[in-house]
């Protein structure tokens, strides 16, 4: 799909995507209102209660410790920032998701701990590819390769299989739905960071994350703009 946004926003400016306002991108108003994804529990960033200390685990990850590292996700899944997935996920406006790629970027940066090696988007099957025209996920990837200096792959990690729609599924409904969806399909490094748009409940970064054991990778991240509170 050819990227037409930057060439508009050169013929009528940047405008902010939330407010309309002047400014390339969030205008720092608007940056103000985006839901932070804190306190959020530490293993699969589940948001948490206001009150809740640093560094807790959720009550999942205490019952099933999942066989992902750590779930990156610095915002949380309401309005606005389920506005602006939407409009990049289902609108196809890329410049949005340039703009998550850069909020889940901003964060990143600031980390201390060695990145990843690769980069792997949650993949998409052909007939869902054909029917939206692009993978969200792997746009998102490719950004934050580029910001990052890191590597991606969208050949490395295949959806073989056409899950049923995941949508009003609960989280064991959902993992049974994704069993045999994912395969690996090369050699892969050490450590590794799944990248997808937004965590709902896990299910899908669960089961790439065990296809990715199976295959021998020994630390997995899962980066992601947004977790979606429990309701």
């Amino acid at each position: 799909m050819v990227n037409i946004w930057p060439i508009i926003d050169q013929l009528i400016g940047a405008r902010c995507p939330l407010c309309n306002g002047p400014g390339d991108g969030l205008c720092a108003a608007c940056r103000e209102t985006l839901p932070r994804n804190s306190p959020s529990c530490r293993r699969c960033a589940l948001p948490l209660a206001a009150a809740t200390p640093g560094g807790t685990l959720c009550a999942d990850c205490q019952r099933r410790p999942p066989p992902f590292a750590r779930v990156i996700a610095p915002l949380r899944y309401e309005p606005p920032v389920d506005d602006l997935v939407a409009a990049f996920k289902y609108h196809a406006r890329l410049s949005d998701g340039r703009l998550l790629a850069g909020l889940l970027g901003d964060v990143l940066r600031q980390r201390t701990a060695p990145l990843p090696a690769l980069l792997l988007p949650v993949p998409m099957h052909a007939r869902g590819l054909r029917e939206r025209g692009f993978n969200q996920a792997a746009e998102l990837a490719r950004v934050l390769a580029e910001q990052l200096g890191l590597a991606w792959s969208t050949g490395a990690l295949r959806r073989v299989r056409d899950a049923d729609h995941q949508r009003g599924l609960d989280r064991r409904q959902r993992r049974r739905n994704l069993r045999g969806a994912f395969a690996c399909t090369a050699t892969l490094p050490a450590h590794v960071a799944v990248v997808d748009d937004v965590v709902t409940t896990a299910a899908t970064v669960d089961e790439i994350s065990r296809v990715l054991r199976a295959a021998g990778v020994a630390d997995i991240e899962v980066w992601a703009v947004a977790r979606t509170p429990r309701v």
